[in-house]
């Protein structure tokens, strides 16, 4: 934590390629205000770096759980990260 932000790297299993899980997740992000990313994986996940004040963080996690009408999320594992002091939440590529 640095600043007062929080960073939580998470690993999103389930039906999460293919429903526009990372669109909705950018834009679930910044309306939050949150800095960070989100990839698919090669494994079929989705992965995200979320960056920013606890209470939203953990909000967005929160909505990981559910994500996107068309998912069906199976778990949202998190560990903490380390804050990179990006700005802005985009997508990356697939990893």
């Amino acid at each position: 934590m640095s600043g007062g932000r929080t960073a939580v790297l998470a690993r999103i299993t389930g039906r999460v390629q293919g429903v526009g899980y990372r669109a909705w997740t950018v834009r679930r992000a910044a309306v939050a205000g949150l800095d960070g990313w989100v990839r698919n994986r090669a494994d079929g996940s989705v992965e995200a770096l979320f960056v920013g004040p606890a209470a939203a963080v953990q909000a967005m996690l929160t909505d990981c759980g559910s994500g996107p009408p068309a998912a069906l999320v199976a778990e949202v594992r998190t560990e903490p990260a380390v804050d990179p002091g990006a700005t802005g939440f985009g997508q990356r590529p697939t990893a």
